[in-house]
């Protein structure tokens, strides 16, 4: 493709329409790449956006197959997508980002497990069952001890499909299917690292960012980017990163989860093939979004740089615990009037426990003061029905 034409007639197919499908339209718009999307819900985040938005279930063959001859590139966002659906496309000479085959390895958490412990990353030790018959078996064997984790392999998504067990009492209520056991790590902190890859094999890395999590959802409360760790610590993550995208061989965006145990130890959580929670203060935060990056790697563009502008603080907007229905933001025009605050309000119509319903980007040059907003906002933003 000439320097001339370079820009022409981009089409983006994306399997699923949520909030992360919607930010990616936003940033393709600015450079009018047309945007196909597939997701089974007319209304959802992303057809308001998108150039097309096609009725259909990414899970299903069938309907993934059905995107060829829409798009030049196809991605996702989120995992459960039809992989035979993705090797069809390829057949069809549509690149698809990630492959069928990586995107294998990711979603199911044991395959994924078993990757690092192939390729000598790091990550906490492990066991795969078939079921929670086979874990009380390990348990009365003593090869299982508690307190331990327990994830299901595959189909677990935003705090779903995780279950901490630390007393006896809960092996009545272990998640059915097979999953991963592994051990209960002793965290100080959870960090995440998006980092990208083109064709060109450019690889860039955003800062690492600290998690700090609402553990009765189990979801990312806020975030504080850039995290507070030594420098050493930073670094240290950053190649782990690049490491484990060069591994995987993959193009796009990939957002690594990790843990610093009690002795100061990475270990990797899980990854996720596509933009991801950790990123969304970059658009606000950064030279480049995650969004934009991921445009970049897709279409193998020079990568932007990844650098912190400002630090921030990145709040989740969930739906209040108690309450389902036709969503009601309590508290917004409070929030609007402090000075740094970025909303964004994903436009999903019904609300429902912890459910994602837009997010807060807070930047300020003091991270404390970004901090004391943070929890003012807390406190008044409300999301009832």
């Amino acid at each position: 493709m000439t320097e001339k034409n370079r820009f022409l007639n981009l089409r983006l197919g994306i399997l699923g329409g949520g909030q992360l499908g919607k930010m990616l339209c936003q940033a393709a718009s600015n450079w009018d790449i047309e945007t196909v999307v597939l997701d089974p819900l007319e209304d959802c985040p992303a057809s308001s956006l998108c150039s097309k938005y096609i009725k259909g279930n990414f899970r299903v063959f069938e309907d993934v197959a059905g995107i060829a001859g829409e798009a030049d590139i196809v991605t996702i966002e989120i995992e459960h997508v039809s992989t035979e659906g993705l090797r069809y496309l390829r057949e069809q000479g549509i690149e698809t980002r990630p492959s069928a085959e990586i995107l294998e390895k990711i979603k199911d958490k044991g395959h994924q497990k078993n990757f690092y412990k192939d390729n000598n990353l790091p990550t906490s030790e492990f066991i795969i069952c078939s079921s929670g018959d086979e874990i009380k078996e390990l348990i009365s064997k003593g090869d299982i001890k508690l307190p331990f984790v327990q994830k299901l392999c595959r189909d677990g998504y935003d705090g779903r499909g995780v279950y901490i067990v630390r007393e006896n009492k809960q092996l009545d209520n272990l998640l059915e299917g097979e999953s991963i056991v592994e051990e209960l790590v002793e965290i100080k902190k959870e960090l995440s690292v998006i980092v990208a890859q083109n064709g060109f094999n450019e690889v860039r890395c955003f800062k690492p960012v600290e998690m700090v999590f609402n553990y009765d959802a189990n979801l990312v409360d806020y975030l504080v980017s850039p995290a507070v760790i030594d420098q050493s610590i930073s670094d240290a993550a950053e190649e782990l990163a690049v490491n484990i995208i060069k591994k995987f061989g993959l193009y796009g965006i990939l957002a690594v989860e990790m843990f610093i145990d009690k002795n100061d130890n990475l270990l990797i959580n899980e990854v996720a093939p596509r933009p991801h929670n950790s990123g969304h203060q970059t658009i606000e935060s950064c030279d480049t979004s995650q969004y934009e990056q991921h445009l970049r790697a897709l279409f193998d563009l020079p990568l932007g740089n990844p650098e912190i502008k400002s630090p921030s603080v990145m709040l989740n907007i969930l739906g209040e615990p108690g309450y389902e229905g036709e969503a009601v933001y309590q508290g917004l025009e409070e929030c609007m009037k402090i000075d740094g605050v970025n909303i964004h309000i994903y436009g999903k119509k019904i609300t429902k426990p912890f459910r994602k319903m837009g997010h807060i980007t807070i930047v300020d040059n003091n991270i404390d003061k970004a901090l004391e907003k943070a929890e003012f906002i807390k406190e008044k933003l409300k999301v009832v029905a």
